[in-house]
């Protein structure tokens, strides 16, 4: 009896789990450029290469690490042609930065190299399998963010004339962008109705913004309301149209600009890049 119970609760658990595990990875938003993957949601890069030995070397003992080699380079070349296409802000990818400066591309194709493997995985038909990636923060985000995210952070708009400052103080910001086609980039804006900036490069330190981002993106609110980068009481607003050619900047209503702008003295969360932007 006792043993028919533990089986029942085995097969329930192999059923539950990787449900668990599916349901927290399609959480992410992960965007497909080329051959490679950008996840927003963790700042990461990945590309995937398939590579196999010279016919000649079929079951000899070298064949494996000759197949990983030639693996190893196609999914570098895949993450290199997906970095390309990152957004940097509604104006510039990373290539239109790469074509203006040989430094820059240098730099670019330097992270790519020293790409990390993640995954490798032996083919029945004897290839293999290798998943690459790099961080899109750190050095990368230092030398691609614009420079108007400056090392000192601009001074922030203080709150409207006349208005009462709210008691709430508030750690954070959430756009609900969903169903409005947002597509992701390194330094977003939030716009209100009359084109005025409420979060851009000018309001984020670059320490903040080149350690985690200048934003973080997420397909659920709630698991944006829950994100440790805004908790434990953020400001939810919605996101009324996209603006730009890229169409990475959000507009929101001025009555929400107006609560953002008097919420807090300072804005200090802003600063810290304590925002989150959900999309579909």
């Amino acid at each position: 009896m006792k043993s028919g119970l533990r089986l029942a609760v085995l097969l329930v658990l192999l059923l539950v789990i990787p449900g668990f595990f599916t349901g927290a990875l399609a959480q992410s938003f992960v965007q497909n450029i080329g051959e490679g993957t950008v996840n927003w949601t963790k700042g990461v890069i990945q590309g995937k290469g398939i590579g196999a030995p010279p016919e000649k070397f079929y079951g000899k003992p070298n064949a494996r690490p000759m197949a990983i080699r030639a693996a190893k380079i196609v999914a570098l070349r895949n993450i290199l042609e997906t970095v390309n296409g990152v957004r940097i802000d509604s104006n510039t990818v990373v290539k239109d930065f790469a074509v203006q400066s040989d430094m820059i591309r240098s730099q670019v194709e330097g992270m790519v190299r020293g790409a990390r493997e993640v995954n490798v995985e032996y083919l029945s038909d004897g290839t293999v399998e290798v998943i690459m990636e790099i961080s899109m923060f750190g050095s990368f985000s230092q030398l691609l963010l614009p420079e108007t995210v400056m090392d000192v952070p601009a001074e922030t708009p203080g709150a409207e004339p006349g208005a009462a400052p709210s008691s709430d103080v508030l750690t954070g910001l959430v756009v609900d962008a969903r169903g409005l086609g947002v597509r992701p980039a390194m330094a977003p804006k939030v716009l209100d109705e009359t084109g005025q900036e409420v979060y851009g490069s000018a309001f984020v330190s670059r320490e903040f913004a080149v350690q985690q981002g200048m934003s973080g993106y997420a397909k659920d609110l709630g698991s944006a309301k829950q994100n440790q980068r805004v908790t434990a009481n953020p400001l939810v607003v919605k996101g009324l149209r996209v603006e730009g050619p890229g169409q990475c900047d959000i507009v929101i209503s001025n009555t929400d600009a107006v609560r953002l702008r008097n919420s807090s003295a300072d804005l200090s969360f802003l600063e810290k890049c304590r925002v989150m932007i959900v999309v579909d």
